[in-house]
């Protein structure tokens, strides 16, 4: 038997072949139209600002070590007395004269005592000396007295004499040694270091105390031989402190020279009595001196991002893309709108910079801008009623 095929009609065929046709070509404009919408997204809402000229302090960095302005050592002058009794301790403050110590003083006494009664048996004989040379003197002439007696009396006036004076001095000494069982400040200050305890026997020359004079403190800035010329008597000096609050000091001198192994020098910084900060002496501190006022092109510090080492910001571009640019940074200082970092070269001044979300952002980023935020509206009146 023959098999019969039925054909469709023409309008049928044509149809279903345009179909056909038509489908490949919807789906490529949809995935298109899909793809186009995904690259439109922006990756992330940004603040942005613009670069500002600012007056910023001209600093010079350095470190150094928190000093006793001058350190007076107390010793004992007496040799072979026992320390009886200690009255102050480490960290008082004490005032000049103020007793700090007593040394055993009761063979000075005793050797005291004999020396005023030698003294006395010295006065007590110039005094007969005296009187028979004043009797001489008057008879001199009306020879009562022959003139070897007259000068045998005049010789024994000025020995009583001599002795008295020797015994006089043996009195000072001996009233000086018991003076220095008496160990005394030399000036107002604070007890740094108590270097004796009570029982003890020191000798002349031993060292029973460290005193910081007037408790001043001075910061001995380190600086290379090139800082160390643009500093001067006078300067202000910011110095960090180790709890992180800023002292305000002065520039008091400048050394002469430069150390021949590191090539530099100090600068010597008064502190203030009574500092916030708590320096003590010993401490080692940062610290900055201010040379003066320049203008810097300033960018907020959210902007800098540091990638492989090197700094870098966002600018924004018109068509709300990001183009990442590296830049040469300065001065950090602050402003009453927060931290700005000086920009020294690789930005114009004309530019948009990315702040709050620059960290993570990469070249050629779309980003949407957020809007400033409205001002607050006043409020309103109350209604009358």
């Amino acid at each position: 038997m023959k098999k019969t095929f039925s054909l469709l009609p023409v309008p049928a065929m044509l149809a279903m072949l345009l179909n056909c046709a038509a489908q490949p070509v919807l789906a490529a404009d949809a995935s298109a139209s899909a793809s186009a919408k995904t690259a439109a997204r922006p990756v992330l809402t940004v603040t942005t600002a613009k670069p500002q000229q600012q007056s910023a302090a001209l600093k010079i960095a350095a470190n150094g070590n928190v000093q006793a302005w001058q350190e007076a050592v107390i010793g004992a002058e007496a040799n072979g007395l026992r320390v009886a009794e200690i009255l102050v301790n480490v960290g008082d403050q004490v005032k000049k004269g103020q007793l700090l110590a007593t040394l055993s003083a009761s063979m000075i006494q005793a050797e005291l005592a004999q020396a005023q009664a030698s003294q006395a048996e010295a006065q007590a004989a110039w005094q007969d000396a005296h009187a028979n040379a004043d009797r001489a003197r008057a008879l001199s002439n009306s020879g009562a007295y022959s003139q070897q007696q007259t000068e045998q009396f005049l010789t024994q006036e000025l020995a009583a004499k001599a002795r008295l004076q020797a015994a006089t001095a043996a009195v000072q000494l001996q009233q000086t040694r018991l003076n220095q069982t008496r160990i005394v400040a030399p000036d107002n200050g604070v007890i740094s270091a108590r270097m004796s305890s009570v029982g003890a026997v020191v000798g002349a020359g031993s060292d029973l105390f460290k005193l910081v004079r007037q408790g001043r403190l001075e910061w001995r800035a380190e600086l290379t031989g090139q800082e160390l010329t643009r500093v001067q008597p006078g300067m202000e000096v910011q110095i960090s402190a180790p709890s992180g609050e800023l002292v305000k000091a002065k520039v008091r001198s400048v050394a002469p020279t430069v150390d021949l192994q590191t090539r530099n020098g100090l600068a010597y910084v008064d502190i203030p009595s009574g500092n916030a900060g708590g320096l003590k002496a010993g401490m080692f501190a940062r610290g900055e001196l201010i040379l003066g006022q320049s203008n810097a092109l300033s960018v907020p510090q959210l902007a800098v991002v540091l990638r492989d080492g090197y700094s870098y910001v966002f600018r924004l571009n018109a068509d709300q893309r990001v183009t990442l640019i590296k830049v040469q940074t300065g001065r950090r200082f602050k402003t009453t709108t927060g931290d700005q970092v000086e920009i020294l070269s690789g930005l114009a001044a004309d530019a948009t910079v990315v702040t709050q979300g620059a960290g993570f952002l990469n070249d050629g980023d779309l980003v949407k801008v957020a809007a400033s935020p409205a001002p607050a509206a006043p409020a309103a009146a109350p209604a009358a009623r």
